[in-house]
């Protein structure tokens, strides 16, 4: 078997990839269908569970299709979808982030020339400049417009709001794509599975860190932030996703060790990002980005399904660079 798979072409590789990943789905979605039709209750914790896994699973379904769409239709479509993403978490953030009319032209300045700027120059595989122009020059000249606003109210705080979404949502999810696009020796068409390896491996160790958490009970180490987050779980998972990743080596440019270390890279930025996230819902006053799974934003509280992504991409892209020397 292992034989056969790797005397596939890369573009039949791949392919093979999201037909096992659409039919997992398809799997998931139809055992998750028949608990909701069996449900009776409506205001218990068991249905309040269900509703949140099926957002989840539509999440899943959306990302994995307009993955398989990007990745049909070239990286360049893959890295404007990637950038769709952004634009709508980014949209997210803001919309419950009350802005004053001072903003406006940093907002402006934002969705319509930063974030497209920073794609562009994903798309054009300009990846040291990909590196500085948010937080350099984006950083710097923020700050100068919002001044020529002539609104000084909350100045301070108004700008770091605008920067940290600026550089989970457009700074993040720019990396995802910028992994299709990295020239490793002998592995030309299968960068696909790069991002595979990323996203299973982080959404893989959050997973196991809340049933952990839930099956040992610990107690929390930042409980006004989480209460699922215990440093027992955390490195129990920690531990599960990076094992995983030594697993999936194969289909990676890495060998099992590498695999391993990249995984642990990934999972730990993104773990932790997520905690942050939660910090800053709490600081809102909101439980998730979305108000009961229906964002008012029209994405379906997205951010709260990739802020670890955002997280984990830019860490796990640049610790591939530096190590691979590419």
């Amino acid at each position: 078997m292992n034989t056969f798979l790797r005397n596939l072409p890369p573009s039949q590789q791949v392919g093979l990839l999201f037909v096992l990943v659409f039919g997992l789905l398809a799997v998931v979605s139809t055992v998750a269908l028949v608990l909701s039709l069996k449900d009776r209750h409506e205001d218990d914790l068991h249905s309040e569970n269900l509703k949140a896994f099926n957002s989840l699973l539509n999440t899943s379904w959306l990302m994995s299709t307009v993955f398989w769409i990007g990745w049909t239709l070239g990286e360049t479509v893959a890295t404007v979808l990637f950038g769709l993403v952004a634009f709508l978490a980014l949209r997210e953030f803001i919309t419950l982030s009350p802005t004053r009319q001072g903003d406006h032209r940093s907002l402006v300045l934002v969705f319509f020339v930063v974030l497209p700027v920073q794609f562009a120059l994903v798309i054009t595989q300009r990846f040291d400049l990909v590196t500085v122009f948010i937080p350099v020059y984006v950083f710097l000249a923020l700050p100068v417009v919002s001044a020529l606003a002539d609104d000084p109210q909350r100045f301070l705080e108004r700008n770091a709001k605008l920067q940290w979404g600026i550089m989970v949502c457009v700074y993040g999810m720019s990396h995802v794509p910028a992994l299709l696009l990295l020239k490793f020796p002998d592995y030309q068409g299968k960068t696909a599975f790069l991002v595979f390896f990323l996203v299973f491996v982080v959404q893989g160790g959050m997973i196991v860190q809340h049933l952990v958490s839930r099956k040992l009970r610990r107690q929390p180490c930042a409980p006004n932030v989480s209460k699922s987050f215990n440093w027992t779980s955390w490195l129990i998972a920690m531990l599960v996703a990076s094992l995983a990743g030594g697993l999936l080596a194969g289909l990676t440019p890495f060998k099992p060790a590498q695999a391993v270390a990249m995984a642990l890279i990934a999972c730990v930025s993104g773990s932790l990002g997520h905690l942050v996230m939660k910090a800053l819902k709490r600081d809102r006053g909101i439980t998730n980005w979305g108000s009961e799974g229906k964002s008012i934003t029209g994405a379906s509280g997205l951010l709260d399904r990739v802020d670890a992504l955002c997280f984990a991409a830019p860490v796990f892209f640049h610790s591939v660079r530096w190590y691979f020397g590419i």
